[in-house]
């Protein structure tokens, strides 16, 4: 290896490390601002309560619904950005997510917010979401390669 090709790859790093987190910033930003617009038309249609009220379960399934598709969404976001294994990276993202949400759960467990599946709900699908974002990035990208 020459000293040129050690600087190059000395570089390479920190470039696909930048681009790494930049798509998993990326996916993050879509899912939260896809969420939070979907969360203020429900509640201006007033299927969703003010926030911080009590919510029962059939907005909460209605929420579940479209955070499970919008985490898709972003995890596809994620893989198509990502400068090299797109999986890793979208599983990376649930991760991530899935820690969020298990932080999300822990403090706002006693607080009467609605029913403690909808949280659960939030952990648990946060990795297959991830993982079909991916697969679906992945699927496209091999039909356009052929």
């Amino acid at each position: 290896m020459t000293a040129s090709d050690t600087e190059t790859a000395q570089h390479a790093k920190p470039s696909s490390f930048g681009r790494s987190i930049w798509c998993l910033f990326a996916g993050f930003a879509f899912v939260l601002f896809a969420t939070l617009t979907m969360d203020k038309l429900l509640q201006t249609l007033g299927i969703f309560p003010a926030l911080g009220q009590y919510t029962s379960d059939k907005p909460l399934l209605i929420a579940t619904a479209y955070r499970v598709v919008l985490g898709a969404m972003g995890s596809y976001l994620t893989a198509r950005l990502a400068p090299h294994s797109p999986m890793l990276h979208a599983m990376i993202g649930g991760g991530i997510g899935a820690l969020l949400s298990t932080v999300g759960a822990i403090a706002t467990w006693n607080q009467n917010l609605g029913p403690h599946w909808y949280p659960i709900a939030l952990i648990v699908f946060a990795l297959p979401q991830s993982w079909l974002g991916a697969k679906l990035f992945l699927r496209r990208a091999a039909k356009n390669a052929t």
